[in-house]
C-alpha cells in the first residue's frame, strides 16, 4: 500500500482531493498547516507529498525546501498546488525544484496522473 500525505488548509480541498485519489491501493494522510505535514514527511515517510502553496504556520514552499535539503526524506516525490502560473516565490527565493507544479484549478484526470508518474518514479507504483 502507498502512502500519500495531502497538505492543505483548506477542508473543503483537502476532501476533493482525498475523494479523487481514494484508492483501495493507497493509505492518504492530512496536515492542515506546513508544520503538521512536515511532521508527518518524518515521521510517516509517505510515497507522495501534495502540497498547497499557501497554508499556515510554514507554506508549501518553505516545507519543500525543508524537505529537499533533508537527506532522509528529500528521494520524496513532492506536487505543489499553486494558483501561480508560472510558480514563483513570493519571498524572492527562486521556487523549488519539486516534482510537479499543479496550477489551480487543475482537473481530478491531472492530478490522478501526476501521483501516478511520481510513484512510478519512486518505483513503488
Amino acid at each position: 500500500m502507498q502512502t500519500l500525505l495531502i497538505a492543505d488548509d483548506d477542508s473543503d480541498l483537502r476532501l476533493l482531493l482525498q475523494t479523487t485519489l481514494e484508492d483501495p491501493a493507497y493509505r492518504i494522510l492530512e496536515a492542515s498547516d506546513g508544520e503538521s505535514a512536515l511532521h508527518l514527511v518524518r515521521q510517516e515517510r509517505p510515497d507522495v507529498v501534495i502540497l498547497d502553496r499557501m497554508m499556515p504556520k510554514l507554506d508549501g514552499l518553505a516545507v519543500a525546501r525543508t524537505v529537499l535539503a533533508d537527506p532522509a526524506v528529500r528521494h520524496i516525490p513532492l506536487i505543489l498546488l499553486t494558483a501561480l502560473d508560472p510558480p514563483t516565490a513570493i519571498d524572492g527565493e527562486p521556487a523549488p525544484e519539486v516534482f510537479a507544479y499543479l496550477v489551480k484549478p487543475f482537473s481530478p484526470l491531472q492530478l490522478l496522473e501526476t501521483v501516478r508518474q511520481a510513484l512510478d518514479r519512486t518505483g513503488t507504483a
